[in-house]
């Protein structure tokens, strides 16, 4: 191949590498350690993770320091011990050079979302069944004084088991969700699950550790992934 041509090829890539660079956006970083498997308590047996105090961190400082609003509603899911929540997304957060989407729940309780449901703008009903409610801005400046309960972790990365295991240490479980083939990686002691699916792919949700009931309740029918089970007798 021509010598020149090559080179315009080399150009052209790196031009666009740069480019693809420019139209990021930039990434989050100050003095603390903001790592997804830099989980720790406080005192009180709180989970801290990314800079964050779940029961204690509130609205107002996640978004002075994603410096965006998020998108925040409130859902609705009936038959639910708790059917009201509200969760605020944060799409596409640069954190530490590492690209995740944030899911905010708060910590709200039912009394004072009744009456937020019944101001809501507009009522969506999702493929779930869930409903999606459009809070009023007067809610949603109240709001913004809520602590978050807890935080779901969308990383674009994949991770095998291995890196898994070396990032967070090993589990204190793993169970196998058989309708859809997804292990998750239980961690109670610190407040966190991690949802691995076939393919790589992982969800982390981080909540305070007498919260973790919440995690573990959905899994009630999972069984022992198949490399943990017992030999037969």
């Amino acid at each position: 191949m021509d010598r020149k041509y090559i080179l315009t090829i080399l150009v052209a890539g790196l031009l666009g590498f740069v480019g693809a660079l420019l139209l990021m956006p930039p990434t989050i970083q100050d003095e603390k350690v903001r790592l997804p498997w830099r989980v720790t308590t406080n005192r009180a047996g709180d989970t801290q993770v990314f800079g964050f105090t779940l029961g204690e961190t509130r609205l107002a400082e996640l978004r002075r320091f994603f410096g965006e609003d998020g998108t925040i509603n409130l859902f609705e899911t009936p038959g639910a011990r708790e059917p009201l929540a509200v969760e605020v997304y944060f799409e596409q957060v640069y954190l530490q050079s590492l690209r995740a989407d944030f899911i905010i729940t708060l910590d709200v309780d039912q009394a004072t979302l009744k009456p937020m449901y019944e101001r809501g703008l507009r009522i969506s009903k999702m493929e779930s069944g869930d409903k999606k409610i459009k809070l009023d801005p007067t809610d949603v400046e109240t709001l913004l004084a809520r602590p978050i309960r807890s935080i779901t972790y969308l990383p674009q990365a994949r991770l095998d088991n291995e890196t898994i295991e070396k990032r967070f240490g090993p589990p204190s479980e793993r169970r196998l969700d058989p309708s859809n083939g997804i292990i998750h990686w239980l961690y109670p002691d610190r407040g966190f699950d991690i949802a691995r699916n076939t393919k790589g792919k992982i969800v982390i949700q981080y909540v305070n550790r007498a919260d973790f009931s919440r995690l573990e309740l959905p899994l009630a029918g999972a069984q022992s992934p198949a490399d943990e089970a017992a030999p037969p007798p």
